[in-house]
């Protein structure tokens, strides 16, 4: 996966994002509201957190959007 800085209004659902540039861990967007990104970790439940915490999204057109369920 290649990753981008993050641009908050660039974000979409089924993006994968990540706090850290290597891309650990990564969570893919479940929704979007209010500054807040409900994400879906790897082996974890939904979690919301605010969208500002994450610095990376996955470049990949192979990631993302396309992805979504």
């Amino acid at each position: 996966m290649n990753w981008v800085p993050l641009s908050v209004n660039a974000v979409s659902v089924g993006d994968f994002v990540s706090t850290d540039a290597g891309g650990m861990p990564i969570y893919r967007v479940v929704k979007l509201a209010d500054g807040q990104a409900w994400l879906q970790g790897e082996r974890r439940p939904v979690e919301v957190m605010p969208l500002a915490r994450f610095h990376w999204r996955a470049s990949d057109p192979g990631h993302g959007a396309a992805h979504s369920a």
